[in-house]
């Protein structure tokens, strides 16, 4: 293997996180790697430039960006001291500035594309839709991206966040249906996921025609919040969209919350 490859594979993974306010991209990554404490924050230049927030003190309503929206800058990278192999950079999402913070986003992602070194590319997206919003289609914004925004090799997850907000009408449907509370709650979970699979909003993300550069995949994230909540499947889904071994093996090597997926990965190598 060619020394600069060498070099690179024991460098970092990138990856970009868009959502909505309040959609609990903070919780999500200080799941993936193992903390509770706030990222740190550097400029391009690899300046510490400050700590993200915590708006309010509660997880569910806190959010990757400064509580002052103009300091939030996506070049900043975050890294937590917990596993600093993982480099995080965060976009707004797009209700928040708009056609400015789309157009930021889409020269982000050209930029990180046309960049020669790999530690120096965009790896991954994760966009992140929270389904605790009391209209659950998707946003304008987010129709938007995935209809005008073309990531190329750069892989697209959809982490659709707070998914245990559905658990109740899936347990309501259970209950109507027959059910007793005891079934209807051990049953809900499951039969939320399997309606979801089949409903309107995956139909329209990856079947309408107005939807010109659909995800790779996507993941249903529920009580993310806990303390024994399992990021294992968000990992082994990222990693299957990534098509580089040099890279796989990067991200495979940086995460810390599926070891099943490191013995896997070894296995097969």
């Amino acid at each position: 293997m060619d020394p600069l490859e060498i070099r690179e594979r024991i460098d970092r993974f990138r990856i970009l996180v868009i959502g909505r306010a309040n959609a609990g991209k903070t919780t999500i990554l200080q799941r993936v790697c193992n903390t509770q404490e706030n990222p740190e924050i550097y400029n391009s230049t690899g300046k510490k430039v400050g700590i993200t927030m915590l708006i309010g003190g509660c997880k569910w309503q806190s959010e990757l960006t400064h509580s002052q929206r103009g300091l939030h800058n996506i070049e900043n990278e975050m890294v937590f001291k917990s596993n600093p192999g993982f480099i995080f950079h965060d976009s707004r999402g797009f209700e928040a500035g708009g056609e400015s913070e789309f157009n930021k986003v889409k020269v982000f992602i050209a930029d990180r594309s046309k960049e020669i070194k790999l530690k120096d590319q965009l790896h991954a997206i994760w966009y992140c839709i929270p389904m605790d919003e009391a209209c659950r289609s998707f946003t304008s914004g987010e129709v938007k991206f995935f209809s005008q925004c073309d990531t190329g090799s750069i892989p697209v997850i959809v982490l659709f966040t707070k998914f245990d907000a559905l658990y109740d009408d899936a347990y309501a449907q259970l209950k109507s249906k027959g059910a007793s509370m005891k079934d209807a709650a051990e049953l809900a979970p499951k039969h939320a996921e399997e309606s979801f699979a089949i409903g309107s909003q995956l139909k329209f993300l990856y079947h309408s025609k107005e939807i010109r550069h659909p995800p790779k995949c996507h993941i249903c994230l529920p009580n993310m919040d806990r303390d024994d909540a399992d990021c294992g499947p968000l990992i082994e889904r990222t990693a299957g969209t990534l098509d580089n071994e040099v890279l796989k093996q990067i991200f495979v090597s940086t995460q810390q919350s599926n070891l099943e997926l490191c013995m896997k990965y070894a296995v097969e190598k």
